[in-house]
């Protein structure tokens, strides 16, 4: 029997595993491998920071929900992905082999990169992981109980800058309800080249919806902001001009701050050829496969996407809870075509939608597609945005628990507005090849 092997167990590993099954029935042997037991919803971990959500609350167990459908669960790491033998080295010494493999592990958090970066041994507090926003809420407690100044911001190298501003909005909005926000000055500090950018070189007005919904709240802010380094009570910026050359330093006192760091591959994927590129992202075709050894495919935060323009400093391509549910479905299509010995051609138009919480309120953002020139291009704020995200948070539980694949928005929403469909081969000559590197 025919075995797929999925490394990670987030949004893209769960949902390649049941879209797999929805596709393939029962004549697929399918194994789902990740370093924790737990499913996390990203998206929610900026609340996890505020305590407006508990870790147990958007958490669920993986094995009991993946049997349910037959898909076998191995609770352990990847060492090593060997694709020449189509082999896994796992963790704790044991090897998995495969027939097809999917990679959808999201990035390693690069906090090393960036010296006292991190909330492991470091000094800046982190929601990229359900733990790390648990951690926060601890600080979080800490400084209110001894108020002072907080950064706030996303380093150079990172792939998503919308939860630093999520998580700037809703601090604020926490501090505000414990009447502490006077005795805590907020800084925002970014690699964009400007507010707004989010990695897409903006969207509709962002750049003026998010600098109007800082100015509002007494946040100033620093863009072209390359992070040096984290001390226990500072943190150092160096602003770069539009050439990327120094231009100013700044030294932020920080009582607690948050700063999303660099994302760059496993360490799995390192020694893998043409597998991945120079930051270990994995590089993939029009079809989600890569295009060296085609029985690979990627899917999420994992995947190498070409910037959407040169920036003075590194600043990724957001991949999105709604792209990536795409990328699963056409990824599990064109597998399903391959083992029937047809050629792949099931393509996932990239587009960017996000559900972006402001606290007492939000903005949607649409970006169709996420490069420019765009056909549909908007950016939208309303009270409506916040009861949105708790929407799609309580959907996606939903849909971890109960299988379901095709999402509701793909099937009506998405398609009225003409945007995050999974297309016939046609649509391939519409979009550049994906194997430039991140």
């Amino acid at each position: 029997m025919t075995h797929v092997a999925i490394m990670g167990g987030g949004i893209g590993g769960v949902s390649m595993a049941y879209e797999l099954r929805h596709h393939l029935g029962r004549q697929v042997e399918i194994t789902l491998v990740s370093d924790r037991d737990t499913f996390q919803f990203t998206p929610s971990n900026p609340w996890v920071a505020v305590g407006w959500r508990t870790q147990e609350k958007v958490e669920v167990p993986l094995r009991p929900h993946l049997a349910r459908h037959g898909i076998a669960f191995v609770p352990t790491g990847v060492k090593q992905v060997r694709p020449d033998a189509n082999r896994l080295e796992l963790a704790d010494g044991q090897t998995l082999d495969y027939d097809y493999l999917v990679v959808a592990t999201g990035p390693e958090l690069a906090f090393d990169e960036i010296p006292g970066c991190g909330p492991h041994g470091g000094y800046s507090q982190s929601v990229c992981t359900t733990p790390h926003g648990k951690q926060a809420f601890e600080a979080l407690e800490a400084l209110c109980a001894d108020p002072g100044p907080v950064v706030v911001g996303a380093a150079q190298g990172a792939s998503c800058f919308g939860p630093a501003y999520e998580y700037a909005f809703v601090l604020d909005r926490e501090l505000r309800r414990r009447k502490l926000r006077h005795k805590v000055p907020m800084t925002f500090v970014t690699a964009e080249p400007y507010i707004g950018h989010l990695g897409l070189n903006g969207v509709g007005d962002t750049k003026g919806m998010l600098e109007s919904e800082l100015r509002n709240r007494d946040i100033p802010w620093i863009t072209n902001a390359k992070t040096e380094r984290i001390d226990a009570e500072t943190l150092h910026v160096v602003e770069v001009d539009d050439d990327g050359k120094d231009k100013r330093r700044h030294a932020l006192p920080a009582k607690m701050s948050m700063i999303l760091p660099p994302f760059r591959g496993i360490p799995a994927l390192e020694g893998t050829g043409d597998l991945v590129n120079p930051r270990r992202f994995v590089q993939i075709d029009n079809f989600q496969r890569n295009p060296t050894y085609t029985n690979i495919y990627a899917v999420g935060v994992c995947v190498a996407i070409p910037p959407v323009q040169k920036t003075p400093l590194p600043c990724g391509v957001p991949k999105t809870g709604f792209m990536i549910e795409t990328m699963a479905n056409a990824a599990a299509r064109n597998i399903r075509d391959q083992i029937d010995g047809k050629p792949a051609s099931y393509v996932a138009t990239w587009n960017a939608f996000c559900l972006a919480d402001y606290g007492n309120g939000g903005a949607a953002i649409l970006a169709v597609p996420q490069t420019p020139p765009r056909n549909i291009n908007w950016a939208v704020e309303g009270w409506w945005a916040h009861y949105a995200k708790v929407a799609y948070e309580w959907y996606f539980m939903r849909k971890l628990k109960k299988g379901i694949v095709e999402p509701f928005y793909e099937k009506w929403v998405m398609r009225l507005l003409g945007a995050n469909k999974v297309h016939k081969e046609p649509m391939v000559h519409q979009q550049p090849p994906r194997q430039a590197a991140e």
